[in-house]
């Protein structure tokens, strides 16, 4: 037990884990409060916007792919005290997360139908789908400023200012829910069309809370336009070279994911209805894991960044070991807990019965899911090894999970929650994989020395 007996690191983990799982622990019960409200609407409304849901969980995770990219710099930028390279890797972040945003904004606005015709065949869900997408949509641009200084202020350490922010924005996400979705303080009851106007005001408030307070405390990524926007062509092509993997895994596994849901869709609605359901549960089973997996990352990549690969690859370690420790009970938890909250919605019986089967499989595989979100974010991230982690995360999943997905639901037509059995295959796979490559240490890499030789004088 020695190995557990570094004070010092678990001081670091406390500091940095708590308030980032506390974070995700109250976004996903929100979540799940909202969720239930709409869920009051019946199966079609919880359908269209879990699908209109696929699209905002695309486009945040190419932005998890772009901010947790340039975090992996930034994290190490901090622990070598390289604070105008750090200001420059966030204004790189912040142009392309605006990008891609706005991007994904007007695909949404031209063609609503279209998208949420992908997922779905059925006429009523496509109609209450495309309504909630044009409204919805423009929380994307304000996201996208969210996420990114949300991701730089994480890596140097400063994880209260987001959580806190985050969690007052979703609170008040939920009381307008009420007020639109139900009719409330002489409101019109506005149904699903509703429930996107509340979202887009909270992410409105989200991002300009956040901004404005970063300034007003003077915060190291409080930057300047000019000191984020002074970049030369060198200087983004070896910052972006270790990021575009990052982003390419994240886009190549986000699509492995709406595929899933895709395919689930195509079962029929009462699937794809339980498992928006089974997704809402998964964020919160998965709330430990984010938390522990971003404080490694972030005292992970201080280390290498300080030269300390031995202490490094001690403390990923230990965090692994922990993870399996959360994952038994977590899965405890699931079992106990899953028919009280399959019961919290107004559903029918196939739909309640599909979500309880899956979640008894979500409960069997949490002990290998979580290892790979420490190995993923956690280890890889931090040690800037973002090739390996592309093929572990963003291609195996296409070699193994898609296919058993499709060959389920296509082909044999298996129940949804057999092709959700299908579909954790390629995470056995990942586990081992990633186990392997933890203790090769290939994947510690200080890629503090890319970005600092690049002085402003070498700039200009």
């Amino acid at each position: 037990m020695e190995f557990y007996d570094d004070r010092f690191y678990f001081m670091q983990l406390y500091r940095y884990a708590a308030p980032i799982a506390l974070q995700n622990l109250l976004t996903a019960s929100l979540s799940m409060v909202g969720s239930v409200m709409v869920g009051q609407l019946g199966d079609a409304s919880i359908a269209a916007v879990g699908l209109a849901g696929q699209i905002f969980f695309l486009l945040s995770l190419v932005l998890f792919g772009i901010g947790s990219g340039s975090a992996m710099f930034t994290a190490q930028l901090w622990g070598n005290k390289d604070l105008v390279s750090l200001r420059k890797v966030l204004g790189l972040c912040l142009v392309m997360s605006l990008a891609t945003a706005g991007l994904f904004l007007i695909v949404c606005e031209v063609f609503p139908d279209f998208i949420i015709g992908i997922f779905s065949n059925d006429p009523q869900v496509i109609a209450l789908g495309s309504d909630y997408l044009v409204i919805f949509a423009w929380s994307f641009l304000f996201f996208s400023v969210t996420s990114t200084f949300a991701a730089i202020l994480r890596s140097i350490g400063e994880v209260k200012l987001p959580m806190l922010i985050t969690v007052s924005a979703l609170g008040l996400n939920i009381v307008l829910n009420y007020v639109f979705i139900f009719g409330a303080i002489g409101i019109p009851a506005m149904g699903i069309r509703g429930a996107a106007i509340s979202f887009l005001i909270a992410r409105v408030a989200e991002c300009c809370i956040l901004v404005l307070v970063t300034y007003q405390k003077k915060y190291p990524v409080a930057a300047k336009m000019k000191e984020m926007l002074g970049l030369s062509l060198a200087f983004i092509g070896k910052i972006f070279t270790p990021i575009f993997p990052v982003i390419l895994n994240e886009l190549l596994w986000s699509l492995a994911v709406t595929t899933y849901s895709i395919v689930y869709a195509h079962i029929g609605t009462p699937s794809i209805a339980a498992m928006n359901i089974v997704g809402t549960v998964d964020n919160l089973a998965l709330v430990p894991f984010m938390g522990l997996s971003g404080a490694a990352a972030i005292i992970g990549g201080h280390k290498i960044g300080a030269g300390d690969a031995d202490g490094a690859y001690q403390d990923i370690g230990r965090t692994l070991g922990l993870t399996a420790l959360f994952s038994l009970l977590i899965c405890g938890f699931v079992f106990s807990f899953k028919g009280l909250i399959i019961n919290l919605y107004n559903i029918t019986p196939d739909v309640a019965l599909y979500a309880d089967r899956a979640l008894i499989i979500l409960a069997l595989w949490i002990f290998v899911r979580s290892q790979n979100m420490s190995l993923v974010v956690g280890m890889l991230r931090s040690g800037g090894d973002t090739r390996y982690s592309l093929f572990l995360d963003g291609v195996i999943i296409w070699i193994l999970g898609v296919p058993l997905a499709m060959l389920g639901g296509f082909v044999l037509h298996l129940p949804v929650y057999w092709v959700y059995l299908l579909v954790m295959s390629e995470e056995l796979t990942k586990c081992i994989l990633g186990l392997k490559r933890y203790f090769s240490r290939k994947w510690i890499h200080n890629l503090t020395g890319t970005v600092s030789v690049i002085t402003p004088s070498q700039e200009e």
